[in-house]
């Protein structure tokens, strides 16, 4: 076998559909689209919530439900116990920024840090978050570190 004689195998390459060639091609005439109406002229497209002008399904049902801010906020928060800043060292500043760089938190979408009460510390910290538990600014503070919000 030389490169020359290499082709796909049989079926694995399926003719590309010639519309309006003529009444012999199967296609030819209205080309496969049918007699008339919005889907058959060019530059078609029908939105797929569109119901031929009968009160749209999103409109005849009721508005239910509210939009809970709080749970927004939360989505864009990231929590972390004063435990898990223990492993970064003494004397080390710690930020948003510094966890993301560590991968410490989640990196996409995270615009908050707040620092909460679990685990123990040992080490003195200057920890700059939004919000403090005030479990969490006891604990740094009582290893001698700084609790500063931003």
């Amino acid at each position: 076998m030389k490169l020359g004689e290499l082709k796909p195998s049989p079926g694995a390459r399926k003719a590309r559909k010639r519309v309006g060639r003529g009444p012999g091609s199967d296609r030819g005439k209205t080309c496969g689209r049918g007699h008339k109406g919005q889907k058959s002229r060019a530059g078609a497209k029908v939105n797929p919530d569109f119901e031929g002008g009968q009160m749209p399904l999103q409109r005849r049902l009721p508005k239910r439900g509210f939009t809970n801010v709080y749970n927004k906020k939360k989505a864009v928060t990231a929590a972390v116990n004063v435990g898990d800043l223990a492993r970064f060292g003494e004397g080390a500043t710690i930020d948003l920024d510094f966890l993301k760089e560590r991968k410490a938190i989640k990196t996409k979408g995270i615009r908050f840090l707040r620092v909460i009460g679990g685990g123990e510390l040992n080490a003195a910290l200057t920890v700059r978050a939004h919000y403090f538990s005030p479990q969490a600014r006891a604990k740094i503070e009582a290893a001698g570190g700084k609790a500063e919000a931003v």
